[in-house]
């Protein structure tokens, strides 16, 4: 296997690739990397964890050395997360360089992102509409002359669905120089991306991965059959089963839904599973803030919808759990491939319900191999449910209790829910209401230490009566 030096890149980016332990290129990298440094346009399929970021990150960094000025090169991702990840790849990578890069995505103060654009710095890395968004309303910095146009997960942008980039991303395309080496890298290649190939048109080179299987092989894969009901308690089960064999296993469950997202991560709390959720409806800092928990192992769980399904690079996960099975075969790829990556191994389970057996023999045909059927002990999984099964029943008893006492007691059930609602409120308000009195006269009696009064005597000074001494 030819080493990185015979892929044509600089000595001083063969030795960061040392350095960083990149022993010897992924066939991904040697296939798209010569293309790209010899100027044309590259169209790069491969699986997920492969070394994909690499592959077009490398030659960059070398053609940026050679020639550095302004803004050089864009790179185009779905999600914010993916966008930070590509931006630490720049930046580890080209490091010797001194490389100056610029995130711009939803979620961030605006004011400070176009001040960074207007400093000019090498690489911008974006989400399509955040850039849109600066382009539509600031002159104050240009891509008129980038010389590389990087679409990152090129499907996903490209696709129409609910999040449809379309708009933006014809925004961004008028904006950039015709004269460019445009380079599209995914995991899954769809119609949509074949289409496109028009966007491609400098000696474009097309590289596919050529492989029997779309996910790789240290991936175990099984399924689940459950009754639609009590999936919740299946995959209470799984996760129970999981840390009891593995303690420091990190798993990733994923859902369909942010309401799904949140209301599985709120169950799993209440049976004293350390897990964390990751949806789109989540400020920008809460959603750092549960990805940076989980990447360091605070929570060994993280609930997620498909935000979290493409190009993040956590290399703990060991399990991915489908909560739902996904209705696209290429979002089951982008899914499984959270585990194991770069040769590690990994499970993928997905909960199948009887409504889902169309999804799974789609699923197995694009993949190209069938899923196992995961061994699962029924009578744990009863016993999960009717501990959640009297739990709730015991609070709809207590509630049903207290309303016939109010009833006996002669009272109208929903008047006092609602007079307990209103005083709650009142009693809400008094609390404001004293506390900002309270605050007041803090900061009064704080102004009246710092001014006027008289001075307090310090020992041995004499008093006016006394005169001098």
């Amino acid at each position: 296997m030819a080493g990185f030096a015979e892929l044509g890149l600089s000595s001083w980016l063969v030795e960061q690739c040392r350095q960083l332990d990149l022993k010897q290129p992924t066939p991904v990298q040697q296939g798209c990397i010569p293309a790209i440094l010899e100027g044309r346009d590259c169209l790069g399929c491969a699986k997920t964890g492969s070394g994909k970021t690499a592959a077009f990150v490398l030659p960059i960094l070398q053609k940026l050395s050679e020639d550095p000025y302004g803004i050089f090169c864009l790179v185009l991702t779905p999600t914010r997360e993916l966008a930070y990840q590509i931006a630490e790849q720049f930046r580890v990578l080209g490091k010797p360089l001194g490389l100056k890069d610029c995130i711009i995505v939803g979620g961030m103060d605006m004011v400070t992102q176009a001040l960074e654009l207007s400093r000019k710095p090498h690489v911008v890395i974006a989400t399509p509409g955040r850039l849109a968004d600066h382009l539509r309303s600031s002159n104050t910095f240009s891509i008129k002359k980038i010389r590389f146009l990087v679409m990152d997960e090129a499907d996903r942008l490209l696709e129409q669905g609910c999040t449809d980039f379309t708009v933006d991303l014809e925004t961004i395309l008028g904006a950039v120089p015709a004269r460019r080496q445009t380079l599209l890298f995914s995991a899954t290649l769809t119609d949509t991306l074949r289409e496109l190939q028009g966007l491609a048109t400098n000696q474009p080179f097309f590289w596919e991965a050529q492989a029997p299987v779309r996910t790789v092989e240290q991936l175990d894969q099984r399924y689940v059959l459950v009754p639609e009901k009590v999936k919740d308690a299946y995959l209470v089960h799984l996760i129970q089963t999981f840390q009891d064999e593995h303690e420091d296993w990190s798993i990733v469950v994923f859902t369909n839904t942010c309401k799904a997202c949140q209301v599985l991560c709120m169950m799993l709390r209440k049976f004293s599973f350390p897990a964390v959720a990751l949806h789109s409806m989540m400020k920008q800092k809460e959603r750092f803030a549960a990805l940076a928990k989980f990447k360091s192992s605070i929570y060994r769980i993280l609930i997620a919808t498909d935000v979290a399904s493409r190009g993040l690079d956590i290399p703990t996960v060991q399990v991915v759990i489908n909560h739902n099975t996904p209705g696209l075969p290429k979002i089951y790829i982008h899914r499984v491939g959270r585990t194991a990556r770069a040769g590690r191994q990994g499970q993928a389970i997905t909960l199948v319900t009887q409504y889902d057996i169309h999804l799974v023999h789609a699923i197995e045909e694009q993949i190209k191999k069938q899923l196992a059927e995961l061994a699962v002990e029924e009578a744990q999984v009863l016993r999960i449910l009717t501990q959640k099964l009297e739990a709730a029943r015991f609070d709809e008893k207590r509630e049903i209790n207290k309303r016939k006492q109010l009833v006996l007691e002669g009272k109208d059930p929903d008047l006092e829910a609602r007079r307990k609602a209103e005083l709650a409120k009142m009693k809400q308000r008094n609390r404001r209401f004293k506390d900002e009195k309270q605050r007041t006269l803090q900061r009064k009696k704080a102004g009246g230490a710092g001014h006027g009064g008289p001075r307090p005597k310090t020992h041995g000074e004499p008093s006016p009566a006394q005169g001098p001494a």
